[in-house]
Parts: structure tokens; sequence; C-alpha cells
């Protein structure tokens, strides 16, 4: 599967774009909408700037097929809603937390989606602290995978 409207939609609200590098909350360099790697594989560096939103909107479409194969590779059916909640989740933790998750086990256990969907609040932290950003984003995307 590939993402939808309303997964880039959700990844770009909650990300933002900004063309100067940062440090998200967790000390981690990020570029453009989210991307803490370039296509090439190689990190985000202080000073680094993309040309314009434009750049930034190629850099995600490059980048989420990462992520996208690491849903993909879950192997259970997903609705496409399920999936881009899925693939939003991943682009924030990383396929490897994704893939050792709980939510992960449920999944592939065939728990209810309203069980699966608590899973989600369990990532709202950032150097061990929540932070508000971060469980404003984990409701909108257990809300998304739950609907229909």
């Amino acid at each position: 599967m590939k993402t939808g409207e309303r997964g880039l939609k959700l990844i770009k609200e909650f990300e933002g774009c900004k063309l100067k590098a940062y440090q998200c909350p967790a000390g981690v360099w990020t570029i453009g909408i989210g991307s803490t790697r370039y296509a090439d594989g190689s990190a985000v560096k202080q000073g680094q700037t993309l040309a314009n939103e434009e750049a930034a909107l190629l850099l995600l479409s490059k980048t989420l097929t990462s992520y996208e194969h690491a849903v993909n590779a879950i192997k259970v059916e997903l609705t496409q809603n399920e999936f881009d909640a899925l693939v939003s989740l991943t682009y924030n933790i990383g396929a490897g937390n994704l893939a050792s998750s709980t939510l992960v086990k449920m999944l592939k256990a065939g728990d209810s989606k309203a069980e699966i969907a608590k899973q989600f609040l369990r990532w709202d932290k950032a150097g061990g602290k929540p932070l508000a950003g971060l469980t404003r984003r984990r409701n909108a995307e257990a809300e998304l995978f739950l609907s229909k």
C-alpha cells in the first residue's frame, strides 16, 4: 500500500515544514517535513537548508517509502486509514521501534482495533517525558486508525 491523502495531511500537519535544519525535542537533526535523513540515507546535519517547500515535499515523498515498506512488512490486512495512521506513527518513531512494538504484536494476533488503537498513546514521549504535541498526534493517529 501507499500513503493516502489523509495520512499525508496528518504527517504534514504535525511535522510542519522547516527549510533550515533544527533539532527536534528528542535532539535529532531534522529538516523539511520531519525528515531526519535524505533519500540517499545520509543524516540531516546542523546548518543544512532546503531551497523551498517544494523541495521539502519531494524529500518527504522520497523518505516516506521506507516507512510505507515497514508498515507493509507487518503482513496483515489493513484499511487505508489504518495504514495511513501506522505510517504516520512510523514516520515519527522509526521502523525499528514499530517492528518491535506491542502494537504490531497485537495486530498480528488479531486483537481488537479498539485495543490496538490504545497502543498509539504509548509513544507520546521524548526523552522519557510526555509531550503535549506528541499526545495530540497519537490521538489523531488513533482516531484515523479507527475511522471508516
